[in-house]
């Protein structure tokens, strides 16, 4: 089979190759070889040839129910994109900003797989804190950044994510059971804040809140945590208002066009 002549004047192999990265990106679930053909109008010939280079190269992979889903290489481009060098002074002066508000760390975490990962952050003076450099990575079923980008699926996604998590004690309070975590998440996603109360490091508490692009989708989650020695939950939270603010400054950062020469 051979495509079509108006399939042809729709663009090159590397048009249709970005609108498949595009359409497997936007999509809610992970979307098959034929959803992108009917989505696309593309000849499904096409569409498995595609695919089967962009998989190659690392952008996408199939997932265990054989849909499309984005692979590690097509991550570490969003990541470089969301917080590209250019902004890291700005960027920089939110989270110091916000870390001299309430005298915590703050900083940015990004889902990486079943971990989130912090991509930045600024520490506070005290000479008690818990240390967890750049590019550490942290489960997500017991820190807060991780509870919030949770909560962003739908139920029936977060169950399969659920399902797939070995659910690890890993402090007093860390949450073990799937339909305990469940209930945890659905409250979650109503405050649209996560919490971590010495559910990942016995005493220390955090919470989350989401930084979001302009179709109101989750791209990062903006945290703080303390000592419960110095701070509780309850009065790390009543900095919500400032954590909020600094998200939409970041917000903003993301989408602002790159300056011109």
């Amino acid at each position: 089979m051979t495509d079509s002549p108006n399939s042809r004047n729709k663009g090159s192999s590397i048009t249709r190759a970005l609108d498949i990265i595009e359409a497997v990106v936007q999509a809610d679930h992970a979307l098959s070889p034929a959803d992108l053909a009917y989505l696309l109008d593309i000849p499904k010939p096409s569409v498995h040839r595609l695919l089967q280079q962009i998989q190659a190269e690392g952008y996408l992979q199939t997932n265990m129910r054989g849909g499309i889903v984005p692979n590690d290489r097509l991550h570490k481009i969003a990541m470089g994109v969301i917080y590209a060098g250019r902004h890291k002074a700005q960027r920089q002066a939110i989270l110091r900003q916000l870390c001299e508000t309430l005298d915590e760390t703050c900083g940015i975490a990004m889902p990486d797989g079943i971990d989130m990962v912090y991509y930045d952050r600024v520490q506070s003076s005290w000479p008690l804190q818990l240390h967890l450099p750049v590019g550490a990575h942290v489960p997500m079923w017991c820190t807060a950044s991780g509870k919030l980008y949770l909560s962003s699926f739908s139920k029936a996604r977060r169950g399969q994510i659920i399902d797939s998590l070995a659910l690890k004690r890993m402090a007093r309070n860390t949450i073990t059971d799937g339909e305990q975590l469940e209930e945890a998440l659905k409250q979650t996603r109503l405050r649209d804040i996560g919490v971590d109360n010495e559910e990942f490091v016995d005493g220390m508490v955090a919470c989350a809140v989401p930084v979001k692009d302009h179709d109101g989708r989750l791209i990062a989650c903006l945290f703080a945590h303390a000592p419960t020695i110095r701070k509780s939950l309850e009065q790390l939270l009543e900095f919500e208002p400032a954590l909020r603010h600094a998200a939409e400054q970041l917000r903003i950062l993301v989408e602002e066009p790159a300056e011109q020469d």
